[in-house]
């Protein structure tokens, strides 16, 4: 004979891990309370009782108790009503739910976990079998809090992360600002020639370097860098480079002290000593490409070497495109590199565009670069415009050419021929 309202001991695998647990008990039936309710108090479970779907709703509200029994049929509000109501309140963590029923129909246990239910049990309650799911509750609601804890961490790691994130990018922003400013002109002239710059790092800061220098009456010192690699360790190298190519003839490498003055140092003895220095200097594997020229903006001649950077392209006043040079070996990675020479003359009306590898290698949707041909391209389309206004036609083009998706930075250099002096 079956007696479910007898006490029974706790088998050692259903005993609850949390011994503090607290379990509301909600039946209109008093002594069925009071049956559940000593044998689960017993098993180690704290219990609160309430005799009506109301009342346990507002326990629930002050209390949040971690498991509920309640029966299905109550005056005033079903079980599966109250558990509605509970789901739609606030609380901490999870509540774990149990319909105690009469009923068997597959309908009606649609109903309940439709509700929110968690489990059933069928009326009579039989004690192991309260236990049983009782304690498989546990481990539901133990691996919730875990979880719960799990995202708390996260939560506070992402914060962190974010907060750091956001220092590191006003950084980030300041430094492109003092990088900007390496590029202290954007422009100039020297005689019938006018020079225009671009600077377009792809991210915060880039590697990319542009920039030129007068060297005496009849000369300036033109340069373009490639520096390999983005970010802070491209723009450390960049801000020595400039450095060493600012206006001072005390730091300028490209100047030289003689007896009569300051001289030039020639294109190509300039590439190997930065060689020698990013070699005998420089613990990295960072290199750079650079183009160096020479102008004589008294008589239209340009003296260049070309150290692994994209050639240069010369635009006669007839709208000829003529790449130029054949392409030289970076800096900084061969102790006996070769570089190459170039000498061009310029006329009135001749241009000559230097850019770095970041508009050149520009990718179109499908992969295809922009290469030489589309630069051509570019240069007969926009013959008629000059200095910055030909740069930001250069510009839009490439953001049409990509779909507003660069990978490296873009710099470019332009010298025309046609200026009055």
């Amino acid at each position: 004979m079956k007696n479910t309202n007898r006490s029974f001991d706790i088998p050692a695998d259903c005993a609850p891990v949390r011994a503090c647990r607290q379990v509301l008990l909600v039946d209109d039936s008093r002594a069925q309370r009071r049956t559940l309710a000593i044998q689960l108090r017993r098993a180690g479970y704290e219990v609160v009782e309430a005799a009506s779907a109301s009342e346990a709703l507002a326990i629930c509200q002050a209390r949040q108790p971690d498991m509920i029994l309640s029966d299905w049929v109550m005056p005033g509000m079903s079980g599966p009503e109250f558990c509605q109501a509970f789901r739609a309140m606030k609380r901490e963590g999870y509540g774990y739910f149990i319909l105690l029923t009469s009923k068997t129909d597959k309908a009606d246990i649609a109903y309940g976990l439709a509700a929110g239910a968690d489990d059933f049990m069928t009326k009579p309650v039989a004690g192991a079998e309260l236990l049983a799911r009782l304690a498989a509750a546990e481990r539901i609601l133990r691996f919730e809090e875990q979880l719960r804890a799990t995202n708390a961490q996260l939560l506070s790691a992402w914060e962190k992360l974010n907060a750091a994130q956001e220092a590191m990018d006003r950084d980030l922003i300041e430094a492109r600002k003092l990088q900007q400013g390496l590029v202290r002109e954007r422009s100039g002239r020297f005689g019938a020639f006018d020079i225009s710059l671009m600077l377009r790092p792809a991210g915060h800061i880039g590697g990319d370097l542009v920039g030129f220098f007068p060297i005496d009456a009849d000369r300036a010192g033109i340069f373009a860098i490639d520096v390999s690699g983005h970010g802070v360790t491209a723009a450390l190298l960049t801000a020595r480079l400039a450095a060493h190519l600012s206006g001072s003839a005390e730091q300028n490498l490209a100047l030289r002290h003689t007896p009569g003055g300051v001289d030039a140092v020639p294109p190509k003895r300039l590439a190997r000593i930065f060689n020698a220095m990013m070699l005998d200097e420089m613990q990295t594997d960072t290199y750079f490409t650079m183009v160096y020229a020479e102008l004589n903006h008294r008589t239209g001649s340009v003296n260049l070497v070309q150290a692994g950077h994209p050639h240069p392209v010369l635009q006669r006043s007839t709208g000829e495109v003529v790449p130029l040079g054949n392409g030289g070996m970076p800096i900084g990675l061969f102790a006996k590199p070769q570089f190459d020479e170039i000498s061009v003359q310029l006329g009135h009306g001749d241009r000559l565009l230097i850019t770095s590898d970041g508009i050149t290698e520009a990718e179109n949707p499908d992969g295809r670069l922009l290469g030489e041909e589309g630069m051509s391209m570019i240069l007969r389309t926009n013959q008629m415009l000059r200095g910055h206004n030909l740069l930001e036609s250069m510009s839009w083009s490439i953001a049409e050419y990509t779909k507003g998706k660069y990978g490296d930075d873009m710099s470019a250099v332009l010298i025309e021929c046609g200026a009055t002096p």
